[in-house]
């Protein structure tokens, strides 16, 4: 005898979860960031370009250099730590056969 499943009502019917496992939603939402990841950096690179260097007496080469460099220093940053979870994440989704 074949019970009907819980939340169809119908025998036999298995239908695919409605939300995904949390390891593939977390997986798929890394990949998601990695691919941002550059898009946010040409953001973060293009706002030296709304400073205006006229407008003050100081000169605004040394700063807006040192802020550069920063935000590449946090771009590596972040794209070591979105690949090192990255590769963690792909390499338990083996182990699970998909």
């Amino acid at each position: 005898m074949t019970l009907p499943d819980a939340g169809t009502g119908r025998r036999g019917d298995r239908r695919p979860p409605v939300f995904l496992a949390r390891r593939s939603y977390r997986r798929r939402r890394m990949m998601d960031a990695c691919r941002m990841l550059p898009i946010l950096g040409a953001a973060l690179w293009m706002i030296p370009i709304l400073w205006h260097p006229a407008d003050t007496a100081a000169d605004d080469t040394a700063p807006g250099i040192v802020y550069l460099f920063a935000v590449w220093i946090v771009l590596v940053a972040l794209a070591a730590a979105l690949s090192r979870g990255l590769t963690r994440a792909l390499e338990d989704g083996e182990d699970e056969g998909g």
